[in-house]
């Protein structure tokens, strides 16, 4: 049980950092409202009536997404590799350099298919 005291105290004082944070919000933060606080803000722009469903987005932003996520993945992957890299040898290098190149296949990919081209 010990060696869990350590996690147990720091859940406690995050959970509690954080109430103390949203207490404190509420206590000191302004109590007048009114028509403009509570309309949407966009960078200064009026806000634009949107459609019963939300409207469509382009699927450039979902691509973009997808994007982030395997280059992201690569980097999570790349990371323990670089630093187990004298314990591995050999077949450590030739799976990374496999992973690499699948990596890079998918980026060819979404390059040939212009899902990098913003018009």
């Amino acid at each position: 049980m010990n060696l869990y005291v350590p996690i147990i105290v720091l859940g406690v004082l995050g959970f509690g950092f954080a109430a103390v944070s949203v207490l404190m919000g509420s206590f000191t933060g302004p109590k007048r409202w009114n028509r403009a606080k509570l309309d949407a803000y966009e960078c200064g722009i009026e806000p634009t009536p949107q459609p019963a469903g939300g409207g469509r987005f382009p699927v450039k932003y979902y691509l973009t997404a997808m994007l982030f996520i395997v280059f992201d993945i690569e980097i999570i992957f790349l990371y323990p590799w670089a630093v187990a890299f004298d314990s591995l040898g050999m077949f450590g290098l030739v799976e990374m350099v496999m992973f690499i190149i699948t990596v890079l296949v998918a980026y060819a990919y979404v390059w040939r298919r212009g899902g990098l081209e913003w018009d």
